[in-house]
């Protein structure tokens, strides 16, 4: 393939934001007093860790010293684990969820136990029955919930959250929430859930909602009796000073980024009803930027190398408990109406 005829490739494979970021992100870097680059903050004459934690903790009604920021959601969760969780000790995860969580528990020498999932008609669901029955049995140390939940995309309920964090008092619970401000942009309960439960910690990320995965910034709301933790992560000479302004700007950008997300969410209902039609494929709804569709598992390499010869990449599930599924990014308008037509064209060409 010469290098005029090389495809500008579509990647909606790692559930990143193809919008891009607010015009403000862009106006940040344009504009950069560049004495940041070579000078620390100063903010501790403050009595502040960051500008941006200074910020969160504002907009979260939190003391600033609940607020951790970190390298991306993967770097603190890691540095949960890593801070708490000892040899032969159980890390608890959903059963069909990010690798991710998985692979953290081994680090350590711990124990991963998966609590059940299942698929209805049109979503996934946690089971919650089932969850408190496990946990019961297996009393885990730490215990990462997802919601909503990477790839399946449900969401808990509140009634379902709460109902969680009640039989977990006692508990490290690790609320992961990397694509919550799909659902809704409502934080007073976060508040809420950060002061009424102790060990809790709820993770955040500007990757997703505020498209800015390339800049690695998350940040932990932590219940006030895991100090330990925010001692154990906290950076005495300061965080990256560009990216806080970034984010900073993403934050003040919110009708942007609402715009764009009623844009997605009329895509995923467009691909839902899209698939509903089409022989040998279920989609199951998410309150993500993303959706879980079901295949044929023979047809998976297939459709794999059929999308790539049109310039287009999702996510092909290969794991243990989901290998027969496609996981979509849900990426422009334009990007999303080139993958469906790809892919009822395929269908209608093999899957007769």
């Amino acid at each position: 393939m010469t290098g005029q005829d090389k495809k500008e490739m579509i990647y909606l494979d790692r559930n990143e934001n193809n919008y891009g970021p607010a015009p403000k992100c862009y106006d940040v870097l344009k504009n950069i007093d560049f004495r940041r680059l070579s000078w620390y903050t100063r903010i501790y004459e403050k009595n502040a860790k960051g500008e941006l934690s200074l910020r969160i903790a504002h907009d979260y009604n939190l003391p600033e010293k609940q607020v951790v920021i970190g390298y991306g959601g993967e770097d603190l969760l890691k540095s949960i684990v890593h801070c708490y969780l000892r040899k032969d000790e159980i890390l608890f995860v959903p059963a069909y969820s990010w690798w991710y969580y998985k692979s953290i528990a081994d680090e350590m020498e711990g124990i991963t136990v998966e609590y059940p999932l299942y698929a209805g008609d049109e979503s996934y669901y946690y089971d919650i029955d089932g969850f408190i029955k496990l946990y019961r049995e297996k009393k885990p140390k730490i215990v990462f919930v997802s919601s909503p939940n990477n790839p399946t995309g449900n969401t808990l309920t509140p009634e379902e959250l709460y109902t969680i964090l009640e039989e977990l008092k006692d508990t490290i619970v690790v609320l992961d929430e990397a694509y919550a401000m799909f659902k809704t942009t409502d934080n007073t309960y976060v508040t809420e859930i950060v002061n009424r439960y102790p060990k809790t910690v709820v993770i955040r990320t500007f990757s997703k909602y505020y498209a800015l995965a390339g800049v690695r910034i998350g940040f932990a709301l932590i219940g006030n009796g895991l100090d330990y933790f925010e001692w154990y992560s906290s950076k005495y000479l300061g965080y990256d000073r560009i990216n806080e302004l970034i984010a900073l700007a993403a934050m003040d950008s919110m009708p942007y980024y609402e715009k764009i997300t009623e844009q997605m969410n009329k895509d995923k209902d467009m691909f839902f009803n899209e698939f509903k039609k089409l022989p040998g494929f279920k989609p199951y709804r998410s309150d993500g930027n993303f959706m879980l569709v079901d295949m044929q598992k023979d047809k998976m390499e297939e459709l794999n190398k059929y999308l790539k010869e049109r310039g287009l990449v999702v996510k092909f599930m290969k794991e243990k408990v989901l290998n027969s599924q496609m996981r979509i990014s849900i990426g422009t308008q334009d990007e999303n109406r080139k993958l469906i037509n790809a892919i009822k064209e395929y269908a209608a060409n093999e899957l007769k």
